[in-house]
């Protein structure tokens, strides 16, 4: 009997249904409202690394720069059923462009706010 006990639970692992649920984070989220008081031709770059941080990227366009900024969320939930497995993932994303002169002064800005809307879900839901 001692013999068997080790693969009647291994059997029982494999057999038993189990879950899980996860969430991933990339980059400091985002703020809205930092992002609503940037005003193209007055915000400096300065005032961009004030309002939002560090930019995650920096693209020099000849005389000019790029500041790109990213948050994402993701959550995921699984359940597994002896020999079947159901998943979904949700990953959605915050970004923010700013787009700077020679003088670094803000010329124009563009962002999405969406990293809340990530949600746990499973596959058969919409």
């Amino acid at each position: 009997m001692r013999r068997r006990l080790p693969l009647l639970l291994a059997l029982a692992c494999l057999v038993t249904p189990s879950c899980f649920i996860s969430r991933t984070r990339t980059n400091s989220a985002l703020d809205a409202e930092a992002y609503a008081r940037l005003v193209p031709g007055q915000s400096t770059q300065d005032d961009v690394l004030a309002e939002l941080g560090a930019p995650v990227d920096v693209v020099q366009l000849g005389r000019r720069s790029a500041w790109r900024y990213d948050h994402t969320q993701a959550k995921d939930a699984a359940l597994f059923l002896i020999l079947v497995t159901f998943r979904n993932i949700d990953s959605d994303q915050d970004r923010v462009w700013a787009f700077f002169d020679e003088e670094g002064v803000l010329t124009h800005v563009g962002g999405t706010f969406e990293s809340d809307e990530a949600g746990y879900k499973m596959p058969w839901q919409d």
